[in-house]
C-alpha cells in the first residue's frame, strides 16, 4: 500500500536506506530517459536550415521548431513537477515518457512544419524528467548514494545536449532529418519500459490540489517572456510585439507571486524562495544556461566559417560538431565528482569551481581564438564547469528543501536553467548578427565579442555561488523559514557524531 506522507522522514516513512532498491537499473532507466530529452533539446537546432528547406519553410518559420519546445518545458515543468510531488512521481513520469515518445514519433513522421510544431510541443512536455528523476532518486536510494547519483542526472542533461549538437551533422548526412527523432525514440522507449517494470511508486506524497490560478498565470507569464526573448532578434528589440510581450510577462511573473503567497496549495511555494540555498542556486542555473548555450551558438559557427576569412576553420557541421565531443566527455566525468566533492564539502565547493572554470573557458577564446588548440580547450573548460556546476546546483537544491517539495523546488531550477539558455541564445545571436562583413558573414570582432559577452556574464555565476550557504547554515535557513526536512545526518553538517 502506499503512504501518503507531508513530510519527508515522518513516521511510517521508508527511506531509501531501508528499503531494497534496484538502483542501478533505476538510475540507468532515469538516465535514458533524461539524455533522450536533452538530445532532442539541442539536436534539431544545427539541422534547422535543412529542415526548413524540405518542409518549404523560412528561417523564421522553422525557428519555430526550438521556440515550441522550449515554450512548452518552461510551462509545464512546474506544474508536472508539482503533480508528482502530489500523485506519485512514477506515475507522472510514465505519463511524460509516454507524452515524450508520441511527441517524437510525430516529428519523424511529420510530413510538414505545422505538424513538426506541434511534436515538438509534445516533446517539451518532457522537461520535467529532470525533477521527476532526482525526487525519485532522493526517495528511493540510500542517502550516502543520492548526492554522487543526482550528479550524475545533472551531469546527464548537459552531456545530451552536447551530444545533440555533435550527432546532429553525422545524422543528416548520412541518413535525413527524420532519423533525428527516430534514434532518440528508441532511448525513450527503453526508458519507459523500464520505468514501468522495474520502478516502485515512491511513497513520499504532497497532498493536496493543483493550483489552477497560479498554473494559468505562470503559464500567461514564461509564454510571454520566452516568445519575446526567442523571437526578438528576428522581430526587432524595439518591435511593439517584443516590448508588449516583454511587459505582459514582468507584470504576470509578479502577479504570480503575490497570488502564490495567498493560496493555500501554491503551485511554487513562494517560502522556498527565501531560502539563500534555493535563489542562489537558480541564479547560477540562469546564468550558467546562458554560457552553456553560448558555447554551443559560437564554437561551431566559428568552425564552419571558411579558412579564406583568416579565423575560420573551414569544417563541415559534422566535423564541427566532433570538436565539441572533450565538452561532452567532461560533463560525464565532472558530473559524479561534483557529487562526490558535494557529500564531503558540501554544494558550494563544486559550484564554485564550476562557475570559475565557464569563466576561463570563455576568457581563452576571447583573447584569442586563432588556433584550433584553443578553441578545444575552451571546450574542456566549458565541460568540466558544467560538469561541476549543473551537478551541485541539483544537490544544493534538494539539501535545502523537504523531500516533500523536491519536484517544484527542482522545477523552478529547471526553468531558470531553460530560461538562460533562450536568453543566451538570443543574446549570442545578436552579437553575431550585428558584426558581419559585406558577404553577410559574422566578423571576427562578432566572436570576440561573444565570448567575452558570455565570459562576464559568468562571473556572475561565481558571485552566485558565493553567496550560497555553508551545509550548516543552509540548514538553519530551512528550519527557519519551515521547510526544512528532519536534520541532517551529522556528517552532512561536518559536526562531531550524536547519539
Amino acid at each position: 500500500m502506499t503512504q501518503t506522507v507531508g513530510q519527508a522522514g515522518s513516521p511510517g516513512t521508508t527511506s531509501g536506506a531501508e528499503r531494497p532498491s534496484g538502483g542501478g537499473m533505476l538510475v540507468l532507466y532515469l538516465s535514458l530517459g533524461g539524455l533522450a530529452f536533452a538530445v532532442l533539446q539541442s539536436l534539431v537546432a544545427p539541422a534547422l536550415g535543412t529542415i526548413g528547406r524540405e518542409l518549404k519553410a523560412d528561417t523564421s518559420d522553422a525557428s519555430w521548431v526550438i521556440t515550441a519546445y522550449l515554450l512548452s518545458a518552461s510551462v509545464l515543468t512546474p506544474i508536472l513537477g508539482r503533480l508528482g510531488d502530489m500523485a506519485g512521481k512514477r506515475k507522472v513520469l510514465i505519463g511524460v515518457l509516454v507524452t515524450l515518445a508520441a511527441g517524437t514519433a510525430v516529428a519523424a513522421l511529420a510530413p510538414n512544419l505545422a505538424v513538426l510544431i506541434v511534436a515538438r510541443a509534445l516533446q517539451g512536455a518532457a522537461g520535467a524528467i529532470l525533477p521527476l528523476s532526482i525526487g525519485i532518486v532522493r526517495d528511493e536510494l540510500p542517502r550516502e548514494r543520492v548526492a554522487t547519483t543526482v550528479g550524475l542526472l545533472s551531469a546527464i542533461f548537459g552531456v545530451g545536449a552536447g551530444v545533440g549538437i555533435v550527432a546532429a551533422g553525422p545524422i543528416v548526412e548520412h541518413l535525413s532529418w527524420h532519423w533525428l527523432f527516430w534514434l532518440p525514440l528508441v532511448l525513450v522507449i527503453v526508458a519507459l519500459l523500464g520505468v514501468i517494470l522495474g520502478m516502485k511508486e515512491s511513497p513520499v506524497r504532497t497532498p493536496g490540489r493543483l493550483d489552477l490560478a497560479g498554473t494559468a498565470i505562470l503559464s500567461v507569464s514564461l509564454v510571454s517572456l520566452l516568445l519575446a526573448i526567442s523571437k526578438g532578434q528576428t522581430w526587432g528589440w524595439g518591435d511593439a510585439k517584443t516590448v508588449v510581450l516583454l511587459a505582459v510577462g514582468v507584470v504576470t511573473l509578479v502577479t504570480f507571486v503575490l497570488v502564490e503567497l495567498r493560496v493555500r496549495e501554491p503551485l511554487i511555494d513562494m517560502r522556498l524562495m527565501k531560502i539563500r540555498g534555493v535563489w542562489a542556486t537558480d541564479l547560477v542555473a540562469l546564468i550558467l544556461g546562458f554560457a552553456m548555450f553560448g558555447t554551443f551558438l559560437l564554437v561551431p559557427t566559428l568552425l564552419q566559417l571558411p579558412a579564406a576569412t583568416g579565423y575560420g576553420f573551414g569544417k563541415s557541421v559534422s566535423q564541427s560538431g566532433l570538436f565539441l565531443l572533450p565538452t561532452v566527455v567532461m560533463m560525464v566525468l565532472f558530473g559524479p565528482i561534483a557529487g562526490i566533492l558535494t557529500k564531503k564539502f558540501g554544494p558550494k565547493l563544486p559550484m564554485f569551481l564550476g562557475a570559475i572554470f565557464v569563466v576561463a573557458a570563455f576568457t581563452l577564446p576571447a583573447l584569442s581564438h586563432g588556433e584550433i588548440w584553443q578553441v578545444l580547450a575552451s571546450g574542456v573548460l566549458t565541460g568540466a564547469g558544467i560538469g561541476f556546476a549543473f551537478a551541485a546546483m541539483s544537490n544544493a537544491i534538494i539539501e535545502s528543501v523537504p523531500a516533500t517539495q523536491t519536484g517544484e523546488a527542482t522545477s523552478v531550477n529547471t526553468i531558470a536553467r531553460t530560461i538562460g539558455s533562450s536568453i543566451g541564445t538570443a543574446v549570442v545571436a545578436a552579437v553575431i548578427t550585428s558584426h558581419t562583413t559585406a558577404q553577410g558573414l559574422p566578423t571576427d570582432d562578432a566572436f570576440t565579442y561573444g565570448f567575452w559577452a558570455c565570459a562576464g556574464v559568468a562571473v556572475l555565476a561565481i558571485v552566485a555561488a558565493l553567496i550560497l550557504p555553508s551545509a550548516h547554515r543552509r540548514h538553519e535557513e530551512a528550519v527557519a523559514h519551515g521547510v526544512a526536512d528532519l536534520p541532517p545526518e551529522p556528517a552532512e553538517l561536518h559536526l562531531p557524531h550524536r547519539n
